[in-house]
């Protein structure tokens, strides 16, 4: 579904099967996908496409909000040559070695799996598409949130969803941080959240108040 001109969202609804929210960034010049999802749930993501014109072949950069299978598996379903992947060198270090510890995947070989090139705090641009990177870890080591200013959109993978934030009993995962990088982006200027699970959040105030409530309920239980 279109959210605003040129951003698309491809929501996962289902309540027994974990996969992400993903979302696509289409310009003139450039087409992005942020968090493609399991390669077993992809098809909603084609299907999604298929509706817009667009193909997975039609993807230039395919961003990962950080590294946990829910979120990228699918990016080793992409065109060799055509997409680029794009992930903070935090989280490939995590998977690298945590990779031969799990056995792989049938789905998953590391080798398409290796990053393009890595995100970096700071500015990001593909084409005629400026984004700005957010290094915000605590939910992993290398989860980042992707501003795009020309929406005002905040895509925070698991850092912070309406009403909760992203888990950090897990590898890599660090209650403070994740603290510290929440109270980062409640800084920023932000009309849409749009988070790796759960509802979209629209308007400036609801995004701000949303910031404020997971502070006020949950930081205290971290």
């Amino acid at each position: 579904m279109e959210i605003a001109p040129n951003l698309h969202a491809f929501p996962w609804t289902s309540s027994t099967v974990n996969n992400c929210n993903t979302y696509l960034i289409r310009s003139a010049e450039r087409t992005i996908l942020i968090d493609p999802g399991h390669v077993s749930c992809f098809q909603h993501v084609v299907d999604g496409l298929d509706r817009i014109g667009l193909g997975p072949g039609d993807i230039d950069l395919v961003i990962g909000t950080h590294a946990h299978p829910d979120h990228v598996e699918a990016v080793s379903l992409f065109p060799d040559g055509t997409t680029r992947f794009a992930l903070h060198e935090n989280d490939w270090n995590m998977v690298r070695e945590l990779f031969p510890l799990l056995g792989g995947t049938a789905s998953l070989k590391l080798e398409r799996f290796t990053p393009d090139f890595f995100l970096r705090d700071g500015t990001l641009r593909v084409g005629d598409i400026l984004l700005e990177v957010y290094h915000t870890p605590g939910h992993s080591p290398g989860s980042v949130t992707i501003r795009w200013p020309d929406r005002s959109a905040l895509f925070t993978g698991d850092l912070i969803f309406r009403g909760g934030l992203g888990r950090t009993d897990i590898p890599g995962g660090d209650s403070d941080t994740l603290k510290d990088s929440i109270r980062r982006v409640a800084r920023l200027r932000g009309e849409l959240l749009l988070s790796g699970h759960g509802d979209i959040l629209t308007g400036e105030d609801a995004v701000k108040r949303n910031f404020e409530q997971v502070e006020r309920m949950w930081f205290a239980y971290l």
